[in-house]
């Protein structure tokens, strides 16, 4: 592997852009990519940042990032590390970049004191779940994600009407 693991930087947002939507693509989900250079630069470098990032650096060009933020467990009594996004080219995998990113990541989650080190995968993608079980990770069988956006979001967020007594 000739690529070197970073802290992502204010001038990598462009590059890291255009590898989240080339995400979407892979994950057929352009049609709900809606994020913007100037979204994900407040999001990591803003006055109130929202996440972290580590990218993958081959030859002065950005080929993968890793992007990732903190949750809280209740039951474990600690922080956790959630990876949001994993990526790399195409023709960069099977170089070991994935495997530095992660490793990268869970040295961060155990420096931080994390409770535990998180993130979903799509259940179709069968290369991607081997490769996680292969690093040591579980898939959680009884666990699903839930998730509320657009007008449903707007909807649950409107006061409630009053109950009648």
């Amino acid at each position: 592997m000739t690529a070197t693991i970073r802290a992502a930087a204010p001038t990598d947002v462009s590059a890291m852009h255009a590898l989240m939507y080339e995400l979407a693509e892979f994950e057929k989900l352009t049609h709900v990519f809606t994020g913007t250079p100037e979204g994900l630069a407040d999001a990591l470098f803003g006055a109130h940042p929202a996440a972290e990032a580590l990218v993958a650096e081959d030859a002065g060009r950005i080929v993968g990032y890793a992007l990732f933020f903190h949750n809280y467990s209740t039951f474990l009594g600690r922080r956790g590390l959630y990876l949001e996004d994993l990526y790399v080219q195409p023709s960069q995998r099977g170089t070991g970049l994935g495997t530095a990113l992660l490793r990268a990541l869970a040295a961060i989650a155990v420096e931080r004191k994390c409770g535990r080190f998180e993130w979903t995968v799509l259940d179709w993608n069968t290369p991607a779940i081997r490769f996680y079980e292969k690093m040591g990770a579980t898939i959680l069988p009884d666990w699903r994600v839930v998730r509320v956006t657009g007008d449903a979001l707007d909807q649950l967020a409107a006061p409630a009407e009053p109950v009648a007594s």
